[in-house]
């Protein structure tokens, strides 16, 4: 790397499931300086620019914090099920180098082209949005974890059904939540209009390892299936024991009762 060559600083954002990108974007494109992809809105600023995604995600090139607040507030505005802890990361990068290169959390750059920050910013929004959904998926394991324990343990889970199906609500929420929006971890579809910015695209996903990731989660929402199977099976089991008790009342009521007529 040249020694003088200036280093910029470039932040992604995962600030909500998703943004009104229709309304947000009809706000934006008329009160800011601004430009329209496939999927993708570009805020222009003197020195950088700030590339939003429908899916809860911005990229920040080389803008500053009062943009960024301000550009923030706005998209919070606009947001659906916003985070309340965005998840955040942080590269450097330098235009006009040798080649495109991506190491080390620093991108060198032949070409400062916004069509290759926006390729880039596809790998990145993609990337922390997955991060999003890994946080979920683990979180949503963990505070599960206990009940295949107890039911290996105890042969039951200690739960009564009211409890058992919220349990399940919030898996299959997660579950599907993350399935809904699985595409978003395929190519974009601006490359099906832009090919020749394919390659700096999948240089930042190979390094940012979203086909890897991506199989991990997978694995993750079947760890999830089958919690909700198991839970299944046992709110199942429950009421066929309900079901047995009643079922033994109701002998024992009716022989009761015809021994009483006997007796009588």
């Amino acid at each position: 790397m040249t020694q003088n060559r200036t280093i910029h600083h470039c932040l992604t954002v995962c600030l909500a499931q998703s943004f009104r990108f229709p309304e947000l974007r009809e706000h934006i494109l008329s009160t800011a300086r601004a430009q329209l992809f496939r999927n993708a809105l570009i805020v222009d600023y003197k020195d950088g620019c700030s590339i939003v995604f429908p899916y809860g995600v911005v990229v920040h090139w080389h803008v500053g914090l009062d943009e960024r607040r301000a550009l923030q507030s706005l998209l919070l505005e606009y947001a659906i099920k916003p985070e309340a802890n965005p998840q955040e990361d942080n590269f450097s990068y330098a235009l006009d180098c040798e080649q495109d290169r991506f190491q080390h959390d620093h991108i060198e750059l032949r070409s400062s082209d916004i069509r290759v920050l926006l390729a880039l910013s596809h790998a990145m929004g993609q990337s922390i949005k997955l991060a999003a959904f890994e946080g979920n998926a683990i979180d949503t394991i963990h505070a599960t974890s206990h009940l295949p324990e107890s039911l290996a343990r105890e042969g039951k889970i200690k739960l009564n059904r009211n409890a058992m199906a919220k349990i399940r609500g919030q898996l299959f929420l997660t579950k599907s939540d993350i399935i809904l929006n699985y595409d978003l971890l395929d190519t974009p579809e601006f490359f099906w209009e832009h090919p020749e910015y394919q390659a700096i695209y999948s240089m930042a996903a190979n390094y940012l390892e979203i086909r890897q990731r991506t199989d991990v989660l997978s694995k993750k929402l079947e760890t999830i299936h089958e919690l909700l199977e198991v839970l299944a099976d046992e709110q199942k089991h429950q009421h066929s024991s309900i079901l047995e008790l009643i079922i033994i009342g109701l002998i024992a009521v009716e022989i009761a009762i015809s021994i009483f007529d006997r007796v009588g």
